[in-house]
């Protein structure tokens, strides 16, 4: 079986310019918005793409995330998101 090609994510990550992050009270849940249509993200992910504002590194992420957490060793978890968000496009 072959290894997917890993899509590299940029050092200071930013949400793609088509996308907005929103929170919905009504659901209490935060939403990506684009012009294909809606994602509803869990709580992990809506607190990563949160701080991807294009000014905070990858190691200013994970930092503030272990510590509003509490928890460290979170650098794997987040990078492994980010892949997956950049080849999904949710990131410039």
């Amino acid at each position: 079986m072959e290894d997917k090609p890993k899509t590299p994510v940029p050092t200071r990550p930013a949400v793609a310019t088509m996308l907005r992050l929103q929170f919905e009270p009504a659901h209490d849940r935060w939403l990506l918005l684009s012009p294909q249509g809606t994602v509803q993200l869990n709580a992990p992910a809506a607190e990563i793409l949160r701080r991807c504002d294009g000014r905070r590194s990858i190691d200013e992420i994970v930092a503030e995330l272990e510590v509003a957490f509490a928890c460290d060793a979170l650098r794997n978890d987040v990078c492994n998101f980010l892949v997956q968000a950049r080849q999904r496009g949710w990131l410039q």
